[in-house]
């Protein structure tokens, strides 16, 4: 076994060198024997390594480099291994009212606003606070209706149906359960009635003046309750197929530097914008001390877990076009190519699907020249071997 272990460390023999000649004014001109080059200057003589039964990976060969050169260059490597893996999303989106928190305030009957008590847009307002009272001679009509009915059941004691019918008419026109009862204690009706806020929140929009005629179905109020906020992200459409509902979101402001919100995705629209290519997102938000106010600017993190996957550092992986190359580290100063087929890229580490063992040693750092000198010295191989062809030919 120990025999075994010590004959898989052992590096590969070293290959055969052969004297070329370069160009010193065009290195690209190289020749198997010595002279001039284009330019009438004499080329010089370096040595390479015979190509013997050395395999190509993309255009590249193994290349031994000296610990001093690697010190020199600096080489750095690290391990293939399984790890967790997540993918950063950055994106930009902008603060919005949730829209389950908007309240309209309007009526049902026509009338004349006598008392206006909430005067101003971007007031804050709880919930059953009063907002205006209103006159309309059909509420009159209605209040008496509703007395006669009381009235006559008192007397006959058989008008159920009407009585029912009058107390319906009032909370069809949303007359309050208490402002009913109030009636029917006092048997007075009042001529105005007073409004009151359907919910807590900010007057996002007033549209009614004291003294003024309103109609029904007109939208005298917007009260909006910002102690929620929703984020509109916008996700571009490569990156769609990693955004889920239930992700959780990291949303940061320029107006507040060093702080975070933290807000949960609710809902993924289901078309993009054409003008941007980006799909939105849309983000629920709490919003204590209400910060966060609509339309502010917001950035947004999404971590997306792909759970532990065989992995591989972004930086050792060199892009050859329709293949991915990697170095990989063989011991005693030996870089050997490989060409690794790659899953989902996270952060800063690529998903290894084949190509790669765990526990392999990889260049992360001056692999660009490495793959350099990798690739010249298998043209020089190529060359070599085709000059050596020659010569046996002849």
């Amino acid at each position: 076994m120990e025999k075994e272990e010590k004959q898989a460390a052992t590096p590969p023999p070293a290959p055969k060198k052969k004297t070329m000649y370069r160009s010193t004014m065009s290195p690209g001109e190289i020749s198997d024997k010595p002279g001039k080059d284009s330019m009438g200057m004499e080329m010089v003589p370096f040595e390479v390594e015979e190509s013997g039964s050395i395999t190509e990976v993309g255009g590249r060969i193994q290349v031994k480099i000296s610990a001093e050169r690697q010190q020199l260059i600096g080489i750095k490597t690290a391990l293939v291994k399984s790890q967790s893996i997540h993918k950063l999303i950055q994106a930009v989106g902008r603060v919005d009212y949730a829209e389950p928190n908007i309240s309209i305030v309007n009526l049902k009957f026509d009338g004349w606003v006598e008392k206006l008590f909430v005067n101003s847009t971007g007031r804050a307002v709880r919930k059953g606070e009063p907002l205006f009272d209103i006159y309309s001679p059909e509420l009159v009509s209605a209040q008496q209706e509703y007395l006669i009915a009381l009235k006559a059941g008192a007397t006959l004691g058989d008008a159920t149906s009407l009585l029912n019918s009058a107390r319906e008419k009032l909370r069809l026109w949303d007359i309050t359960d208490s402002q009913v009862e109030e009636l029917g204690r006092t048997r007075q009706f009042k001529k105005t009635v007073t409004v009151y806020s359907p919910s807590p929140g900010i007057v996002v929009e007033k549209n009614v003046l004291q003294g003024q005629k309103i109609m029904a179905g007109e939208n005298l109020f917007k009260i909006a309750d910002l102690s929620r906020v929703w984020i509109l992200g916008e996700i571009y459409e490569y990156e769609l197929p990693f955004i889920k509902t239930g992700q959780e979101a990291k949303i940061s402001l320029s107006y507040y530097p060093g702080e975070s919100f933290a807000g949960k995705i609710i809902y993924i629209y289901p078309y993009l914008k054409p003008e941007t290519r980006t799909n939105q997102v849309r983000i629920e938000v709490a919003n204590p001390g209400l910060k966060l106010k609509p339309e502010m600017f917001a950035s947004l993190e999404i971590h997306v877990d792909y759970g532990t996957k065989l992995t591989v550092p972004a930086g050792a992986v060199l892009d050859a076009g329709v293949s991915k190359i990697v170095f990989v580290a063989k011991g005693d100063g030996y870089f050997e190519p490989r060409e690794v087929k790659l899953g989902v890229k996270g952060e800063n580490l690529f998903e290894v699907l084949d190509g790669l063992g765990d526990g392999e040693n990889v260049v992360t750092s001056a692999n660009f020249l490495i793959d350099s000198e990798s690739s010249l010295k298998a043209a020089l191989s190529r060359m070599t071997k085709g000059s050596t062809e020659e010569h046996e030919h002849d």
